[in-house]
């Protein structure tokens, strides 16, 4: 299987920054789509910001112009970085890929990390 890790997060005062970083390793062929994925108590499981190969990135309206987005193709990586956190920006932050990954063939993956909690203070 391909598997994604997550680091970063942690606890930071409203009107800081975060980042964030997700390594995808595994018999990886291909990366299509990464992403960033976000869950507070209570509620859904959101997009916060995802870049497809080749294609500009993909950012949730409440995250525009604070939050970016990046990735490293050649290290099957993307980060996330978070400026001027605000408290509703609270949650467990998931990374996401999918793409093509050898399993005895080729085979299509979309892979979850374990999450990491972001918790901003006001």
């Amino acid at each position: 299987q391909v598997q994604l890790v997550e680091s970063g997060g942690g606890l930071v005062q409203a009107g800081g920054s975060l980042s964030l970083s997700c390594a995808a390793s595994g018999r990886i062929f291909r990366i299509n789509t990464m992403g960033w994925y976000r869950q507070a108590p209570g509620k859904q499981r959101e997009l916060v910001a995802a870049m497809a190969t080749g294609t500009n990135a993909n950012y949730a309206d409440s995250v525009k112009g604070r939050f970016t987005i990046s990735r490293d193709n050649a290290k099957n990586t993307i980060y996330l970085q978070m400026n001027s956190l605000k408290p509703e920006d609270t949650a467990v932050y998931y990374c996401n890929a999918d793409g093509t990954y050898w399993r005895s063939q080729w085979a299509e993956f979309r892979s979850w990390g374990q999450g990491t909690q972001v918790t901003v203070s006001s």
